[in-house]
């Protein structure tokens, strides 16, 4: 009798394999819930960037002219610029077959200098571009966040910038600093960052407001952890958003700079050969191709920029995509 109760009460104590298997909670795997979450926002937002005529024409448009800019060594050998070579070709040639976008006052197809004007006009834009969104990501969020003296402090410089004409203090900056290429990038960056932040702390403000914010905070976060945990991925997108139209000014601003003779002479440029072309006043001498081609080039690409960037505001902002 006591054998039985001793095998029973071990029976009892063993667990039911199929209780078991029944009543454990399934396990939830939170990064691939993560992974399948981005995958599917990243499929919404293509498919609604796809139906966007504009933003599609717009990228075609920019992947043209990225695409010209890095094969250029491919398609036209520096070697076809060089002058001493073109001797035998007619200088203020009108577009033709022989020279599909003509030639300029010194026998160089336009078609040439405009590919590799692409290089440094692209490469000036995106870079200025990338150190103004650095910049003022970081100053709007610290206008943001902090409060007090040093939020003050920064949110009053913000507002120098602002007020400072931009264009104004790149002409300086240009002038003072050695001539190149970095000149013109740093120039451009410096100088175009304060709508950027004025963005940032804005969509920052609304970030702080929010009860997760207050959550960390009760739970002990830093300044650290809140900016770059939860306040940097709130606001990126918006940043992306606004950089492909911010891109578009820089371009601007680097032909502007060219124009004005401040950029650096040794490359090509779209903003240097408009300066060529006012230097010989090919608009009043009836030469109108040499003005309208790079004049051309820098509206393609800083409208194709500015389509697409509305196209990513508009997908990020439901309320812009509902009007």
């Amino acid at each position: 009798m006591g054998e039985n109760d001793t095998t029973a009460e071990a029976n009892a104590s063993e667990p039911n394999p199929g209780t078991t298997s029944a009543t454990q909670p399934p396990v939830i795997d939170g990064a691939k819930l993560v992974r399948e979450r981005r995958l599917n926002n990243a499929k919404k937002n293509w498919s609604l960037f796809r139906s966007d005529i504009a933003a599609m024409v717009g990228a075609i448009v920019l992947i043209f002219f990225v695409l010209i800019a890095i094969f250029a060594p491919l398609i036209a050998p520096a070697s076809m610029l060089d002058v001493t070579e073109q001797l035998d070709v007619p200088r203020y040639a009108p577009p033709s077959l022989a020279h599909p976008l003509g030639t300029d006052d010194l026998g160089r197809e336009l078609w040439i200098r405009i590919l590799w004007g692409a290089r440094v006009s692209i490469l000036v834009g995106v870079a200025a571009t990338v150190m103004s969104m650095v910049i003022g990501t970081v100053m709007g969020l610290a206008a943001g966040h902090f409060s007090g003296f040093f939020g003050a402090v920064v949110m009053r410089i913000i507002d120098f910038f602002i007020v400072l004409p931009s264009l104004l203090l790149a002409i300086v900056l240009s002038s003072v600093l050695e001539r190149g290429v970095f000149t013109i990038v740093v120039a451009i960056g410096l100088t175009s960052w304060a709508s950027t932040a004025r963005i940032v702390r804005s969509q920052t403000l609304s970030v702080e407001s929010r009860l997760y914010i207050e959550r960390a905070r009760i739970l002990g976060a830093g300044h650290r952890h809140i900016l770059f945990r939860h306040m940097l991925p709130a606001v990126m997108p918006l940043v992306l958003a606004n950089t492909t139209l911010t891109v578009g000014s820089a371009i601007i601003a680097e032909s502007t700079l060219s124009f004005l003779g401040l950029g650096d002479t040794s490359k090509e440029s779209w903003g240097t050969i408009l300066k060529n072309s006012m230097d010989i006043s090919a608009a009043t001498s009836g030469y109108w191709w040499y003005v309208l081609t790079p004049g051309i080039a820098i509206v393609l690409v800083v409208l194709a920029f500015t389509m697409v960037g509305r196209a990513l505001e508009a997908i990020i902002n439901p309320a812009l995509r509902s009007r």
